[in-house]
């Protein structure tokens, strides 16, 4: 059987609604403003049929250009071939919420501006842009109360027992004189 080339096929799984999240939307979700500028994030609601956005739109990130009563105009960048264009969507605001990409970037923006006054005020040099994880500091290591032990694995010996089943050879490893188990080979 060919794909079909319907507008919606296989979208079985991917607008389907979360496990214990059927039923109607909540209020908050018609509560959220937006506005021209904001940054969005598109996930089509399986919930809602109208206005939902195409699957190669969800899970993409765009920006607010246009506010309607009931939906909003997004610019996604799509690619297409060997480049990237910017397409207008129309989207309905049950599959839109507001992303948090940018949360991250501000707070920085925020402490760094605090570090910077500090800075100026003491006038000294500060950091501000952000460093790799560094390695971690070497340190002593006291042998007076910590006696050195060195670390090997314990020998295992490996016997043939033919007394418990005498049609298959059964391996019985022993563990520093503790029966760890029993390993049976197929016939």
């Amino acid at each position: 059987m060919t794909n079909t080339k319907g507008y919606r096929r296989g979208t079985r799984y991917l607008f389907s609604r979360k496990f214990r999240h059927h039923g109607p939307l909540p209020s908050s979700v018609y509560m959220r403003v937006y506005r021209r500028g904001d940054i969005v994030d598109i996930k089509g609601d399986g919930g809602v049929q109208k206005g939902m956005p195409h699957k190669s739109y969800h899970g993409r990130t765009g920006r607010v250009y246009n506010v309607t009563p009931h939906a909003v105009g997004i610019i996604v960048n799509k690619r297409v071939g060997n480049r990237i264009i910017p397409k207008r969507i129309n989207v309905r605001i049950e599959h839109v919420k507001p992303s948090k990409c940018r949360e991250d970037f501000l707070r920085r923006v925020k402490e760094n501006d605090v570090k910077r006054r500090d800075a100026k005020e003491r006038n000294v040099f500060v950091q501000l842009k952000r460093q790799p994880a560094q390695p971690r500091a070497g340190h002593l290591v006291k042998t007076k109360n910590n006696p050195v032990v060195t670390v090997h694995p314990l020998p295992l010996i490996f016997r043939e027992s033919h007394q418990m089943f005498k049609t298959k050879a059964t391996l019985i490893c022993f563990h520093q004189n503790q029966l760890a188990g029993i390993v049976r080979s197929d016939p």
